[in-house]
């Protein structure tokens, strides 16, 4: 894993020039070297998407990019306020890509992980997504190994779909209230999945290493998770590690001999300045001891991104997810 900055060290410091007025919204990329922050506002093939660029982006020295996928009635300016992950990403020096789904895809604008053609590569919203990836990398000087996706809710479990389907394209994912891979073959199968949880864990980590293919690796995953959410029940947190860990354990030798497991190799409790107590839990490589799962489960928190700011679907008592999260990349 790479930049690991410690940005909740000086969460007071994180003023951008997105929060001092600066930020100017555009339709069309950075034209110079270094500049004022830009959120531009962008379409593909008929989706909306918004980049955001700090200040100081230089073309020379190629920049760490984080995709943020929103929640099911959410778009793209949503997330972003309630994440603010754009203060973030002025802090650190990356630049984040907010696709949104259409509703003519959606009515509710959910990214739709629980059909078959959106849960393998090359195929579906997985193959859009990636796309606009694409899009970013042909306007930007982007790290090609330092380009991570999270979401919230439906865009967390697409998160897991593409950290299962495009390893050699996301270095780690971030799932945010979300659900294991291939949790629901149906939109019915899914309302029951986030209530109960999906199929067997053991079995769902094994086809998301079967979608691997030959791009097979160990993609590390940070799993967020209130105690108190309703909407995609607990349940799916403890799912997506084991899966996960079904998963890495046989990307990192071909084997499964239990190399990474769903037991917490180390547990820590700690509460947030918002007062919400949480609990981290880190699940090691057992041959180099490197931590390639992490889940954080939010005592109380309903249904939300941990932290956040204004906007829909955030909890400002826990801890700050975007900023946990952007450690563990």
């Amino acid at each position: 894993m790479t930049d690991r900055n410690h940005p909740r060290k000086n969460q007071t410091l994180l003023l951008s020039a997105c929060l001092l007025g600066a930020c100017v919204q555009t339709d069309s990329p950075p034209v110079t070297s270094l500049q004022a922050a830009v959120f531009t506002n962008e379409n593909y093939k008929g989706t909306r998407f918004r980049v955001f660029v700090p200040t100081g982006y230089s073309a020379a020295k190629p920049a760490p990019l984080v995709v943020v996928l929103h929640g099911c009635t959410q778009d793209a300016d949503q997330i972003a306020a309630g994440t603010q992950m754009n203060q973030l990403a002025e802090s650190q020096g990356f630049l984040v890509l907010y696709p949104e789904q259409s509703t003519a895809a959606s009515a509710l604008r959910c990214w739709q992980w629980w059909v078959p053609s959106s849960q393998v590569r090359d195929s579906g919203e997985p193959k859009l997504i990636t796309e606009l990836v694409a899009q970013v990398q042909a306007k930007y000087s982007i790290d090609a190994e330092r380009i991570h996706v999270t979401g919230l809710s439906a865009g967390a479990a697409m998160s897991v779909i593409l950290g299962a389907a495009y390893p050699d394209l996301f270095a780690s994912i971030g799932v945010g209230s979300g659900l294991e891979y291939k949790a629901a073959s149906s939109q019915l199968d899914a309302t029951s999945a986030m209530r109960t949880g999906g199929p067997s864990p053991a079995s769902q980590g094994r086809a998301a290493y079967s979608a691997m293919g030959t791009r097979r690796r160990t993609v590390p995953v940070m799993v967020f998770h209130g105690s108190g959410d309703t909407t995609v029940y607990p349940v799916n947190a403890d799912q997506i590690v084991a899966q996960w860990a079904k998963t890495l354990d046989l990307a990192s030798d071909g084997k499964e001999d239990g190399n990474i497991d769903d037991v917490a190799d180390q547990q820590q409790t700690a509460t947030a300045p918002g007062g919400r107590r949480y609990t981290r839990y880190s699940y090691q490589d057992k041959s180099s001891a490197a931590v390639v799962i992490e889940k954080i489960m939010v005592e109380g928190m309903a249904h939300a991104w941990s932290g956040g700011g204004s906007g829909s679907y955030t909890d400002t008592r826990g801890p700050d997810e975007s900023a946990l999260m952007w450690e563990f990349f």
